[in-house]
């Protein structure tokens, strides 16, 4: 079969329908209405150095068969695959970097479908050729490479085919082993273990501080802007100003209801901190966090614990808290490996790159198991 793929520039001009009509393996960052709310809402596009660039694939018939939602990059920044060191070797040979082409959920460090195809006895054709289509594009655009973020297992396969190279990194997740409740979780921890997460559930309690969780699409405009002002706190606290606006996390919750969760404390009635939850495909993932003030203990038990509850009473199978955090290990957050891709097009530095990719890869597999050895749990419950 013949297929043709063409560059949008709007995701607003691919009907929704259309879209979601790929398989996105249910996750909800792939979604044709929180990408496009992304473009809608200014957090990317115009100045932001993420220009869209989605990739199509459309068969004979017209019909989308496959595609890639893709950005041409000005910078490195909101990716959390970190190449900068990359950049910075090409201004020393003179050559530029950007702009490049990456294939990822903007702002989004989680794991997911890239190659988005519809379902049927074409899917790992339909895969492959985006992955090559990915390639000629960077080719005929002259950029310096393309890039892929958070790839899974068969996207990455389709990339590596095509002439991709692999990189991983580290991250925690907790996996749910069909946990009666928070307390059936915590009889699987050592003793000690068991006590310090008790300890610090019940100083958020002595504290006076409530903790309720709130669906998205119940939310109104005045409480988002609160929210979204304890979360912009958190990134001005480490010298960055926020990715996202309130207005876009209050559309995107109310155009997927049931996706967007929001974790609420209150002291004395006043709203005091929160984090922000979004769910999908049978994981929770932790997105962001920010508080009026520092409370003991208060960010474990909004950012960790009421998630660990929430994924045993919904029966979700895992939770993703976010990037990075060592503190994670000890409450049940296990290592695992994430994988990107890259195609650069310049050859010497493609060959240097997989040199270093496959001492990298070495590191980071030595870091897996070492961190697996600090987990909390007793020998017979380890995951």
């Amino acid at each position: 079969m013949a297929w043709r793929a063409e560059v949008v520039d709007r995701l607003a001009d691919v009907p929704a329908a259309e879209w979601n009509a790929l398989d996105g393996d249910g996750n909800p960052f792939v979604t044709h209405a929180f990408l496009e709310a992304l473009e809608a809402h200014g957090c990317v596009g115009g100045d932001s150095g993420w220009a869209p660039r989605h990739l199509l694939l459309r068969d004979e018939a017209g019909q989308l068969a496959g595609a890639v939602p893709r950005y041409e990059k000005a910078h490195s920044w909101g990716e959390f695959v970190f190449d900068w060191s990359w950049a910075q070797s090409y201004a020393r040979a003179g050559l530029p970097y950007y702009p490049k082409q990456l294939a990822a959920v903007p702002f989004t460090p989680v794991t997911g479908p890239r190659l988005l195809v519809r379902q049927g006895p074409d899917s790992a054709r339909l895969r492959r050729r985006l992955a090559e289509w990915l390639v000629e594009s960077a080719r005929r655009d002259g950029v310096s490479g393309a890039h892929v973020n958070f790839t899974t297992t068969e996207d990455q396969a389709a990339l590596e085919e095509a002439g991709f190279l692999r990189r991983h990194d580290c991250r925690f997740l907790w996996r749910n082993r069909g946990y009666r409740d928070f307390d059936d979780f915590l009889d699987g921890l050592r003793a000690d273990k068991r006590k310090k997460l008790r300890r610090e559930r019940r100083r958020v309690t002595e504290a006076g501080i409530e903790v309720e969780t709130l669906p998205g699409e119940w939310i109104d405009e005045a409480l988002w802007q609160t929210i979204f002002g304890f979360t912009e706190r958190t990134f001005l606290r480490h010298g960055n100003a926020h990715y996202l606006t309130a207005g876009f996390l209050a559309e995107v919750a109310r155009r997927l209801p049931g996706a967007v969760l929001v974790v609420l404390a209150r002291q004395a009635g006043a709203p005091l901190a929160a984090s922000i939850f979004v769910q999908g495909g049978g994981t929770l993932y932790g997105r962001y966090w920010g508080a009026a003030r520092h409370e003991d203990c208060l960010h474990f038990e909004a950012c960790y614990y009421r998630g660990i509850e929430h994924c045993i009473a919904q029966g979700l199978a895992s939770f993703d808290p976010g990037t990075q955090g060592e503190h994670k290990l000890a409450r049940g957050f296990a290592p695992t490996l994430t994988s990107s891709a890259h195609w650069l097009a310049q050859g010497e530095f493609r060959a240097a790159v997989a040199r270093y990719l496959e001492r990298e890869r070495a590191a980071v597999a030595e870091y897996v198991a070492a961190a697996a050895t600090h987990l909390p749990f007793q020998r017979d419950a380890a995951p």
